[in-house]
C-alpha cells in the first residue's frame, strides 16, 4: 500500500471543513486519493483502520497485549514527531515494519502544520480533560474528537500514551518526559527504563491535574502516559532525524515485538525534577527578566527576578531553583513559566 500520510491527512481534513488548499509545500500536498475515512487496509500482520484525518489505527491478527497510542502535532510547527510517525506509518504500509501490538497513531492538528505554527486559535495542549467545552474554535472541536478516539481505541489493560513534542527553545536536557500528576500511585520503573532506553534521560514530575492530552490519558483511562520532548522546533527539512533515531527505534521495537525486553532499572540513569512554582500570565505588562535563548532547565541564583506580572515580583526561592517553558507570549490566564528543582529519584515511591 502507497500512502502519503500527511499529505492525506492534510487534504482529508480540510475537505471535511469544505477549505480548498492551494501553493502547500511538497512535504504536506498535493493528495490526490481518496478519503480513506472509514476503510480497512490490509497491512502485514492486520489491518490498517481510517477513523479520520489523521487518525490511523493498525490492528494486528494477533494482537499481545499492549494497546499504544503514539501521537504528535498537537502543536503544528513541532515537525519532528510529524516527520518520526509519518515514516513509521509509511513503514507499516511498505510492509517493512510489522506491528505486533494494537497502535493508535494521531497526528492532532492539521491545520497548525498548514500554518505553521504551534497553533491557530488556542494552544490544544491546554484543551484536553474536557476543558474543550469552554470554546468553539476548530481546535476545540478536534481535542474533544481526540478525547473520544482515545476512548474508542482503548480495549486492553496494558495501556501507554506517548505524546511526541519538540520544544520551543533549547535545553540543558536535550530530550526529556513530563510524568503526569499520578494521584498518589508510584512511578514505574519498566517505563522509565524505556524511556531511558529512548534517550530520554530527564523526567519533569507534575504534582497537579493538568489540561494536557497525556494527564487525560493517565486520569480518564488509567494508561502510562507521557508529554515527551525530543529537541528543538525546527521547520520541515531542517531536522537532523538521526538526533531522533534512539527514541523512534524504541518506538518501533514497542510496537513491533510480542514482549519488550529492557535492561534492569538503574536509577543513576535519570535527571528528576519537580515542579516548585507555576507562574501564570495575568496581567497585559508581563515580562520574562532574562534573554529569549536561555536554556530550558537554566538554573538562577536565589532572589534573581525571573518575571514580571504587572506589580508582581516572581524571584527565585530556593537554591537549584531552574526555569522550563518560558514564554512570555501566552494568552492571559496561561501558564508563562514552570520553575524546577532537582529530587533524588531514591525520594520516590517506584514499582
Amino acid at each position: 500500500m502507497t500512502l502519503d500520510v500527511l499529505k492525506w491527512t492534510i487534504a482529508t481534513y480540510f475537505n471535511e471543513l469544505g477549505q480548498q488548499l492551494n501553493d502547500l509545500p511538497p512535504v504536506l500536498g498535493p493528495y490526490e486519493g481518496e478519503s480513506l475515512i472509514g476503510a480497512e487496509q490490509p497491512v502485514i500482520g492486520g489491518h490498517a483502520e481510517f477513523w479520520d484525518a489523521g487518525v490511523v489505527v493498525i490492528e494486528p491478527d494477533e494482537p499481545q497485549g499492549k494497546d499504544v497510542i503514539i501521537s504528535c502535532a498537537v502543536h503544528g510547527d513541532e515537525t519532528a514527531p510529524i516527520e518520526m510517525v509519518r515514516d513509521m506509518l509509511h513503514d507499516i504500509f511498505a510492509g517493512t515494519l510489522q506491528v505486533k501490538q494494537r497502535t493508535l497513531f494521531l497526528i492532532a492538528n492539521p491545520a497548525a502544520i498548514v500554518n505553521g505554527t504551534r497553533f491557530v486559535d488556542i494552544n490544544m495542549n491546554r484543551l484536553f480533560s474536557g476543558a474543550h467545552h469552554k470554546g468553539t474554535t476548530p481546535e476545540h472541536q478536534r481535542a474533544e474528537k481526540l478525547e473520544q478516539y482515545v476512548t474508542r481505541f482503548y480495549k486492553q489493560k496494558q495501556r501507554f500514551h506517548y505524546d511526541l513534542h519538540t520544544a520551543i527553545r533549547d535545553s540543558a536536557h536535550e530530550k526529556f518526559a513530563v510524568y503526569p500528576f499520578t494521584h498518589g500511585a508510584p512511578y514505574k520503573k519498566e517505563q522509565l527504563t524505556f524511556l531511558a532506553q529512548s534517550g530520554i534521560d530527564t523526567i519533569l514530575l507534575n504534582q497537579a491535574p493538568t489540561t494536557t492530552f497525556s494527564y487525560y490519558s493517565v486520569r480518564a483511562h488509567n494508561a502510562d502516559a507521557f508529554t515527551v520532548e525530543l529537541g528543538k522546533v525546527r521547520p520541515f527539512g531542517e531536522n537532523d532525524m538521526t538526533r531522533f533515531a534512539t527514541a523512534d527505534a524504541m518506538f518501533r521495537k514497542l510496537i513491533s515485538t510480542n514482549e519488550l525486553e529492557l535492561p534492569a532499572f538503574n536509577g543513576a540513569r535519570h535527571h528528576v525534577y519537580d515542579v516548585c512554582r507555576t507562574i501564570d500570565r495575568t496581567q497585559q505588562n508581563f515580562r520574562l527578566n532574562f534573554p529569549d535563548d536561555v536554556a530550558n532547565f537554566t538554573e538562577f541564583e536565589q532572589g534573581y527576578l525571573l518575571a514580571t506580572d504587572g506589580d508582581t515580583e516572581y524571584r527565585v526561592e530556593q537554591a537549584g531553583e531552574r526555569i522550563i517553558f518560558p514564554n512570555a507570549d501566552v494568552a492571559i490566564g496561561q501558564r508563562a513559566l514552570l520553575t524546577v528543582v532537582p529530587v533524588p529519584i531514591d525520594k520516590l515511591e517506584l514499582v
